[in-house]
């Protein structure tokens, strides 16, 4: 493999050393965690970087634990890692239903879901399940922590609220009695980019969050069906009533991969499934978890 453009390597085994680094670096600068992402933007000549940091030595950034009924995720934690854990796989399958589709057994032996959203692409398949899961990111800098709220993550294609001199060390999520579910849109089974993407958490009051990948510039939650859904029994009408409401909330593209017809027609499929299964797992029914659905 040939990298286009020469750059510099730092590996820091501390957190303070790597927020160093960055705050008195001027230049343009990446960080490397699992690196399947930006291997690929160096090895096309996407990015051209004149510094790279590689975080994978610094301690802490490996946790995947319970804490109460918080789930921490740290920076390190990759999709392998979440699809093994016994944690993950009681407290918040979800998580694991998602990581099964990403990419190939190789990728997500690599790739962390931090690394996943902090790319930012409109497919990234961590994006509609945070989101639905309201999840704070945590960062550190030259100003100290701070705690931002996943809505507030995603300002554009490959765009973030995380500034060029912090890092992100993890993530949580605080739990509670839920259902959910995961419906990815792909040309073939394994190691495929999302056509279009379904998240959604269902809870025992009759609230739902619902967040949709690759049908927008970022991936994005829906306040209006949510809106619909809370304090309501799902039926065949309450379904039809919110599927009737994707095509104004997603803004998908034509691309080599799909044409925006399909992506806007297939997000109403998945949507309406999605409820369905996502309802019937909260009472301890349905589909099980991995199952796919379209």
């Amino acid at each position: 493999m040939v990298i286009a453009n020469e750059f510099d390597y730092r590996r820091p085994v501390t957190l303070a050393e790597a927020t160093e680094i960055l705050a008195n670096h001027s230049g343009s600068v990446r960080i490397l965690a699992g690196g399947t992402d930006l291997v690929a933007w160096l090895r096309d000549d996407a990015i051209a970087p004149d510094l790279v940091v590689d975080i994978k030595k610094v301690p802490g950034l490996h946790d995947l634990k319970l804490d109460g009924d918080t789930l921490r995720i740290g920076a390190l934690v990759t999709f392998t890692d979440l699809i093994e854990s016994d944690v993950v796989k009681e407290h918040a399958p979800l998580l694991a239903e998602m990581s099964e589709t990403v990419a190939s057994q190789g990728i997500r032996n690599r790739a962390t879901m931090v690394g996943n959203i902090c790319s930012a692409v409109p497919s990234c398949d961590a994006g509609p399940v945070l989101l639905a899961y309201d999840t704070t990111v945590h960062v550190t800098g030259p100003d100290g922590d701070r705690a931002l709220d996943i809505n507030d993550w995603f300002l554009g294609l490959r765009q973030t609220a995380r500034t060029d001199d912090e890092v992100v060390t993890h993530l949580t999520i605080a739990l509670r009695p839920h259902g959910g579910v995961y419906v990815k849109l792909m040309r073939y089974g394994g190691e495929d980019l999302a056509q279009a993407a379904v998240g959604i958490v269902a809870y025992a009051d009759q609230e739902y969050r619902v967040a949709f990948g690759a049908v927008a510039p970022t991936p994005i939650r829906s306040a209006r069906i949510e809106d619909a859904l809370r304090g309501r029994p799902l039926d065949d009408a309450l379904i039809a009533e919110t599927v009737a409401m994707v095509r104004d909330e997603i803004s998908p593209i034509t691309d080599i991969r799909a044409s925006a017809e399909y992506r806007t027609r297939m997000t109403e499929v998945m949507l309406k499934r999605g409820l369905v299964a996502a309802t019937e797992r909260l009472a301890g029914t349905g589909p099980a978890y991995g199952t796919r659905l379209i």
